[in-house]
């Protein structure tokens, strides 16, 4: 009987999981960036709010209005050649509290010849017993420009609230010209609250990030590093393999977001998301 119940339990929570996912790509077509096929399912949806002189912009939206245990979503994008592409989300994504499986988020970013591709989500935000898995693979082709960041936030901390146990895995993988220039995967689970305290980890901080920035060379680093006074967190910058890559660490999500913004402005010169500007 027990087990009858159990299975059952188990079947209503899978029935009751948010699944969505977006496939898309993008064309310049008469020197004007233009949406293709478009597919999407689930809770999972993107936007393209207004015409652009040159290039298209996205806005991802998740219905659900959060990520829950045992959810997946799925998103496929392709820059076609000569293409310029922007893409932010809504809101901050929220992640709440796994009861059991961990959440999974799949992104695949694709970069043809001479196109110009820019990830640019706000924050992700991690409750207490949060679990989630996310995979970002990235394949540019060698002449294709990328504009990426991702902040990850422990806790609401404006509203007092900490994240003092779960699972965080990050998988990241970029691919240029077909060859493996980045492989990294960070893993925080189990008591991540006093795992964030170590020096070596986030010295107390509760919110980090990384910016990842193709082509990338000494100039780059040296212009972001023109703008180091301001930061009201810590950022390193280095670069390698052809790319640039900054680190962020800090105390609450609004320095880091702040740090964040002046980086990118520095980076690319190009405007953010006008959503990021809220």
């Amino acid at each position: 009987m027990r087990t009858d119940i159990s299975r059952a339990a188990s079947a209503t929570f899978a029935a009751n999981r948010a699944q969505g996912a977006v496939k898309f790509d993008v064309r310049l077509q008469d020197g004007v960036t233009r949406r293709g096929r478009l597919h999407e399912s689930g809770s999972l949806r993107v936007r393209f709010p207004s015409p652009e002189a040159e290039g298209l912009s996205g806005v991802f939206v998740n219905t659900a209005g959060g990520i829950a245990g045992g959810d997946r979503f799925d998103i496929d994008i392709l820059a076609g050649e000569g293409s310029r592409l922007t893409l932010t989300t809504a809101a901050a994504e929220k992640v709440y509290r796994a009861a059991g499986p961990a959440a999974q988020l799949n992104i695949a970013l694709r970069a043809e010849a001479r196109s110009h591709l820019a990830w640019l989500p706000q924050e992700t935000i991690l409750f207490d017993r949060a679990r989630i898995l996310r995979r970002i693979d990235i394949d540019l082709a060698e002449d294709a420009s990328l504009l990426l960041c991702e902040i990850v936030v422990f806790g609401r901390s404006a509203m007092g609230e900490k994240m003092l146990h779960g699972e965080f895995v990050d998988r990241w993988r970029l691919r240029r010209a077909g060859r493996l220039v980045l492989a990294e995967t960070v893993r925080l689970d189990g008591d991540i609250g006093e795992k964030l305290k170590r020096p070596a980890i986030a010295n107390g901080g509760v919110a980090i990030g990384t910016a990842l920035i193709v082509p990338g060379d000494a100039a780059v680093v040296e212009r972001i590093r023109e703008a180091s006074e301001s930061f009201g967190g810590e950022v390193g910058i280095s670069c390698w393999n052809g790319f640039a890559m900054a680190r962020f660490c800090a105390q609450d999500a609004a320095r880091l977001r702040a740090d964040m913004m002046a980086v990118l402005g520095r980076a690319s010169g190009a405007a953010l998301p006008r959503l990021w500007l809220n």
